[in-house]
């Protein structure tokens, strides 16, 4: 019993120690790895934004280039309201194009599952051609119209205008958006013959990226759960098979007390249980001198 209690009091130590160092470790461990997650996604982020809004510039230059319509009309503010919507919509010189020349541009941007919109934006906040699946057909009914139809809007929110006239690659903003969503938008200007005509929006869901956060946490935690299960049965064996020579001791030691003291007590391992050991046999032969002679 007294092995037993020595051997469970020593794993039990080792194994709390651990559980503590590991804990760290894995808080440690999971904010960093939480960082690099993120940092990735944004990297996606930016990369598709930049490359959006090079594409989107490009497109209105070969238009222009070609005579479809004029420098001046590219960067046409004078929108013209189409009746019957709220929030309004409007028209401008050039939109016509931008239906059909950049849709399936953003339409491929958004095959990231991440990604929940992907639009270009002139410097006013205007969006001349969102994506397909927020071009819907009108229903009339208000709510199912605002997530469904946002095309040809001006978003003049805070951060849809701070994208608009954003000049810098990859601008990360924390977005509210007024379908009650809360994501990352991150734009890169588009550049029109030298001059800035608006930015390429990057929306990316927060709840993924929570989702994607809470996966990785999970996994990691469940990892080193498994780890220290691993180490708490091998350290229960170390101890138990160090602390082994102890029961042997136990019961040499009783019949010592028993006055049976014709077993030798030979040391096994070079340590403080060899000492041990070294020790009980000096306490053995002494006590047997000193019996031979009271026999005597």
């Amino acid at each position: 019993m007294a092995k037993s209690r020595v051997s469970v009091k020593v794993a039990v130590k080792v194994l709390a120690l651990l559980a503590v160092v590991m804990a760290v470790g894995t808080f440690v461990l999971i904010n960093k790895m939480n960082a690099s997650l993120e940092d990735q996604l944004f990297q996606r982020g930016k990369i598709l934004s930049i490359t959006g809004a090079k594409a989107y510039g490009k497109m209105i230059e070969e238009a222009i280039d070609n005579g479809v319509f004029s420098v001046k009309d590219a960067f046409d503010t004078s929108y013209q309201e189409i009746p019957g919507f709220d929030p309004p919509k409007y028209h401008t010189k050039y939109d016509f194009y931008l239906d059909k020349a950049i849709l399936a541009v953003e339409d491929e941007m958004l095959k990231d599952d991440e990604v929940v919109f992907a639009v270009g934006v002139d410097v006013n906040g205007y969006l001349p051609t969102h994506n397909s699946k927020y071009q819907q057909a009108i229903t009339g009914n208000k709510e199912s119209d605002l997530k469904g139809n946002r095309t040809k809007r001006i978003f003049k929110d805070p951060v849809g205008l701070n994208a608009a006239k954003n000049t810098q690659e990859g601008y990360l903003q924390v977005y509210n958006r007024d379908t009650g969503e809360t994501m990352w938008d991150i734009s890169s200007p588009v550049m029109v013959k030298g001059k800035h005509w608006g930015g390429f929006r990057i929306g990316y869901s927060l709840e993924k990226v929570a989702a994607a956060k809470g996966s990785l946490t999970m996994t990691l935690i469940g990892i080193m759960f498994l780890i220290l299960v691993v180490s708490g049965v091998g350290i229960v064996m170390a101890v138990n098979s160090s602390l082994k020579p102890l029961a042997n001791f136990t019961r040499i030691a009783s019949n010592l007390a028993d006055g049976n003291m014709d077993e030798k007590i030979t040391a096994q391992s070079d340590d403080e249980i060899g000492d041990l050991a070294d020790v009980l046999e000096r306490l053995r032969v002494s006590l047997k001198a000193a019996m031979d002679r009271l026999r005597r």
